[in-house]
């Protein structure tokens, strides 16, 4: 596998950071995941757009233009043998002294990025659906930035894995009734259908807006499918006709099984059917036409 380390592409073996790298020390850094169609990065300019706002939130300034981050992931993907893969971007603020501060004056960040093969879902996925668990989300207030710094979200992915499970469904109180609502997937963005609605909970701060999560509300809209964005309460994510995960590397799957108890029927609903196909259709349109 090539890598890009620092202006150099490279053997991943031959990568190196320093231990005082602030990723390192502190998680102080943001990420990007870019799925790659038959070698074209797709809805290169939203993602770009999204990591220029995790960057910002961390008051961390962007280490290179649009158009430079399109030539070094072009070359990246060009020097690694898979038509379709999905590219990981690393920024941290650099290396310096151990001190909760930032670096003064500024020192170069480190910028890293690498690709991986991205495999289609799976058939059987499509046709059976995953089991989903629900968690409290004990995350921090600004979810909308892409950090590095993910540890909540590894323990509660991993509350799922551990109890054989796809992917874990945040519920977080709200502040002013207690009552629970939906936020996102530890690792993925949630819809709820209910009566032929879907439902989407609203990009703020407690949720990654997420890129396949605005595909599927376009595709939505454009075909005449009934949608909502709003805050959506749990009691409303446990009564769903069907329930749906989408993310960059995950696209859309339907979820058939939540805390052990079947999903409206169990099986994949006509809504998943629905915009899986406007999903295909489009990335086939977009990305291979």
């Amino acid at each position: 596998m090539t890598i890009y380390l620092n202006g150099q592409y490279l053997p991943i073996e031959e990568a190196k950071v320093s231990v005082l790298d602030r990723g390192f020390i502190f998680g102080d850094g943001v990420y990007e995941v870019i799925p790659v169609y038959s070698r074209r990065a797709f809805r290169l300019e939203e993602h770009l757009r999204r990591l220029q706002h995790s960057l910002d939130g961390i008051k961390l300034a962007n280490p290179h233009s649009n158009a430079e981050w399109a030539h070094i992931i072009g070359e990246l993907v060009a020097r690694n043998p898979s038509e379709d893969q999905y590219l990981y971007l690393h920024i941290t603020r650099g290396v310096a002294r151990r001190d909760h501060a930032f670096p003064n004056p500024p020192v170069a960040p480190t910028v890293f990025a690498m690709t991986n093969p991205l495999p289609a879902p799976p058939a059987e996925l499509l046709h059976s659906g995953i089991a989903c668990i629900t968690a409290p989300d004990n995350r921090w207030l600004r979810c909308d930035i892409k950090s590095i710094a993910l540890l909540p979200n590894v323990l509660l992915r991993q509350m799922a894995v551990d109890a054989g499970c796809a992917e874990t469904i945040l519920i977080r109180p709200d502040p002013v009734t207690g009552d629970g609502f939906m936020t996102e997937g530890a690792a993925s963005n949630i819809f709820v259908v209910k009566n032929g609605t879907l439902l989407a909970p609203p990009k703020d701060n407690l949720m990654l807006p997420g890129i396949t999560y605005d595909v599927v509300l376009e595709l939505a809209a454009a075909d005449g499918i009934p949608h909502e964005v709003r805050r959506i309460a749990a009691a409303e994510v446990f009564a769903a006709d069907e329930l749906l995960l989408t993310s960059s590397t995950k696209e859309v799957l339907a979820i058939t099984r939540l805390d052990g108890k079947p999903v409206g029927t169990g099986k994949p609903g006509a809504m998943f059917a629905r915009l899986h196909a406007l999903y295909q259709d489009f990335k086939r349109d977009v990305m291979r036409g």
